[in-house]
């Protein structure tokens, strides 16, 4: 009976479609006769697939696809790498790249904001150059944190004096700066929101290849200066490098004593600075900035407060306007428009001046523009702006809002 029923076995099998191209067995010491199908012989050898390699571009756009996902929980530091060409009124056509990083100490801790730090290089085609490292670390449950900036800088610079009138009327005469500049914060909240800290700094300038050497007023072209200070700020920002919400009050006093440099006495400096940030509908930030800069008599030239650059008062040469104090004022409308892409328009407005005395409503320069956004990490940006100002006018390119 069961060799019949083996047999009637066999004989079905037996007609099962051939392109199944299964082999049976069956072993004559069994009293229960089985079959089964070999493994390999129904799937490819390992070695035999080949592993297929994606273009060069799809591998490009899903580095970046992924580069906006937060990972700060998963890794213990999340890098991003980006380069490309650049542009400033300052230092022409160039290149760049940058490295920048998100982390958390505590990847247990979802309300505090994750720590960044920054990693950049630019060359141009004028001859300047700059390296230099950034960045906020935040502490658990942001009780406390430390801010750092190491750069240097060698760069072909125009210059025309120093006040108000020197800018807007000397001819423009060229130098160039060799700039090394070291900061360093620790804060510790008190408060919610309140931080108390301390600073340092030193910073060091070298001027070479002066075409107008009358425009120092006598002084040297090469100056170093230590300084230690207080710093008392209230911070409500969800987001340092771009912020959505929130308000930042800093106010920050600086002391260069005399025995830590060369410039010849104690030296002080006070800048304040207030920024808040509200969205005002889907997409729709409204982001505005006060910033002024105070600094005591016998200052040096290379020490005073610089108007324009790429953070306030773009479209403006960085330095063409310079003073012992500046005060300037920004509001910046940014909107998400798809995806990645936003962009901003802004206005402003700025002045320099010897003192508080002295200071001219008449000598206040306008200052606005827009701008494109382009999201190459969880919300950091690459910025491309173009901003006007008073007989002035430049297109720059950088990393993180202006503000």
């Amino acid at each position: 009976m069961r060799r019949g029923v083996a047999a009637t076995v066999l004989l079905l099998l037996s007609l099962l479609p051939a392109v199944a191209q299964q082999r049976y067995y069956v072993r004559e010491c069994d009293t229960l006769r089985y079959t089964y199908t070999p493994l390999q012989d129904t799937l490819p050898a390992a070695d035999t697939v080949a592993p297929t390699r994606r273009p060069f571009l799809r591998r490009v756009v899903d580095y970046f696809s992924e580069s906006t996902v937060d990972k700060t929980f998963e890794k213990k530091i999340d890098f991003t790498f980006i380069a490309g060409p650049s542009f400033s009124k300052n230092t022409s056509l160039g290149i760049g790249g940058l490295a920048a990083g998100l982390y958390r100490l505590d990847r247990t801790d979802s309300v505090t904001a994750p720590s960044n730090v920054s990693i950049f290089l630019q060359a141009s085609i004028t001859g300047f150059y700059l390296i230099g490292v950034g960045g906020n670390n935040i502490f658990r449950q942001n009780r406390s944190r430390i801010g750092y900036e190491l750069s240097f800088s060698s760069q072909p610079t125009d210059y025309w004096g120093i006040g108000y009138d020197a800018g807007a009327n000397n001819p423009r005469s060229t130098f160039v700066r060799k700039h090394l500049q070291i900061n360093a914060n620790f804060m510790r909240q008190v408060v919610k929101n309140t931080f108390l800290g301390v600073a340092a700094g030193f910073e060091s300038t070298r001027g070479i290849r002066f075409t107008e050497t009358d425009y120092l007023y006598g002084q040297r072209t090469r100056y170093n200066a230590t300084s230690v200070g207080l710093v008392a700020e209230y911070d409500s920002r969800d987001f340092i490098p771009n912020p959505a919400k929130g308000l930042y009050v800093s106010l920050r006093e600086s002391w260069f004593p005399r025995a830590l440099g060369d410039c010849g006495s104690d030296l002080w400096r006070t800048e304040v600075t207030v920024d808040g940030y509200r969205k005002l509908w889907n997409g729709g930030i409204l982001a505005v900035d006060f910033h002024a800069e105070f600094n005591s008599g016998g200052t040096p030239w290379p020490m005073l407060a610089r108007l324009g650059g790429n953070y306030r008062m773009r479209g403006y040469y960085e330095g063409r306007y310079t003073d012992r104090d500046m005060i300037t004022v920004q509001a910046e409308l940014r909107q998400k428009i798809w995806r990645r892409i936003g962009c901003v328009v802004w206005g402003g407005a700025g002045n320099v001046f010897p003192t508080l005395a002295d200071f001219r409503w008449s000598q206040t320069l306008p200052n606005y523009g827009a701008g494109l956004r382009w999201e190459f990490k969880n919300r950091v940006n690459v910025r491309f702006d173009f901003g006007f100002g008073r007989k002035t006018s430049g297109f720059l390119f950088n990393v993180n809002e202006a503000f």
